[in-house]
């Protein structure tokens, strides 16, 4: 009997050793829907897992910036965070391809492309040290302004937000002549506030989440950025946890940013009319603007490719899907809502 006892009795101590935390931070508002959804998914893991397995999230930015968040997982106080894929370029430049000026003109477009590389992107993704669930889609970023921008010309001189270490957004912005005003995200509603800044890209999902929206007085509906999320944790925090809790994480996070995939396709519509209800006036530049504006946007993504920014190669196969879609040569049955399809988006690797 005393033999059982202390058999049990190590079991449990052993189970408790081998328990692990996870401390995800997100700039997510506590009463957000996503981090309701973020603490419910925890929840199933640490059920799952019988404990050995448990999630602590920090919402709404309270762990700081990107660069201080990222700087806390590299020490260990932190195993990981919801980033915009800018914020780990550093790590693995690829990774911010989808996000480029003017890429894509619609979610389906996107979707065609996106079968074809999310799992391109997320294997580099491990391979530069952090273990990733997908991408989850926020919607197109439109240009959001307190004075109306009707053609190319009303850009020049104002000063738009460009978020910390985005070199990208910021040569893309120093080429249409505006002036670009670097700030993290936690003090772009300051900004606004202040006029510190004049113009943001946002999508309408994370403007109204963020509050941007009420610093803003006209949104031009173009489809400037496609903007994409996602969870990124610590290679190495991660393989401490055992490999069949391993599978179960990664199980229960890439159906939980699958849904967020296929529910923000939905959500950025009506967003985007929550915009418009609140009193923000839409414009809808001349075909020949948007045209104008994204010859200079190509030039832009090109030039940064070339420079080393991001993959050239991976670049060009990028844009030949565009092209597919574009000239009908693709699969029709694969195109719509593919992304958004927790049957098709592809799984990260461990």
């Amino acid at each position: 009997m005393k033999k059982i006892i202390l058999i049990t009795l190590g079991l449990l101590l052993g189970g408790i050793a081998n328990a692990q935390t996870l401390k995800i931070a997100t700039l997510a508002p506590e009463a957000s829907e996503w981090m309701k959804a973020l603490r419910e998914a925890g929840k199933n893991i640490e059920t799952r897992t019988e404990g050995r397995v448990k999630i602590k999230y920090y919402g709404g930015g309270i762990q700081g910036s990107d660069d201080q968040v990222l700087r806390k997982m590299r020490i260990g106080s932190l195993q990981g965070g919801v980033f915009l894929p800018l914020v780990l370029q550093d790590a693995y430049r690829d990774i911010v391809l989808y996000t480029l000026p003017l890429v894509f003109e619609s979610e389906d477009e996107a979707a065609y492309v996106r079968q074809r590389l999310d799992g391109r992107l997320m294997e580099g993704l491990n391979e530069a040290g952090y273990v990733g669930f997908g991408f989850a889609a926020t919607g197109f970023a439109i240009i959001m302004s307190n004075e109306p921008i009707y053609v190319v010309d009303d850009l020049q001189g104002k000063k738009v937000w460009v978020p910390e270490n985005d070199a990208i957004s910021y040569a893309a912005m120093k080429d249409l002549a505006l002036s670009p005003q670097t700030l993290p995200l936690s003090d772009v509603y300051t900004g606004l506030q202040t006029r510190l800044i004049d113009i943001i890209a946002a999508s309408p999902i994370g403007a109204l989440v963020m509050q941007w929206h009420t610093k803003v007085k006209y949104i031009t509906d173009v489809p400037l950025v496609y903007t994409v999320g996602l969870m990124a944790i610590d290679k190495r925090a991660f393989n401490k946890i055992r490999p069949d809790d391993q599978v179960i994480v990664s199980e229960v996070m890439t159906e939980l940013y699958a849904r967020f995939d296929q529910k923000n396709i939905v959500d950025d519509a009506g967003a985007k009319q929550a915009l418009l209800n609140s009193g923000i006036q839409r414009i809808v530049p001349e075909k020949s603007e948007v045209t104008e504006l994204r010859r200079v946007m190509e030039e832009t993504n090109r030039r940064l490719a070339e420079n080393g920014e991001y993959s050239l190669e991976l670049f060009d196969e990028m844009l030949s899907y565009v092209d597919e879609y574009r000239n009908g040569k693709r699969d029709t049955a694969t195109v719509a809502g593919a992304a958004s399809d927790p049957e098709k988006t592809p799984a990260s690797g461990d």
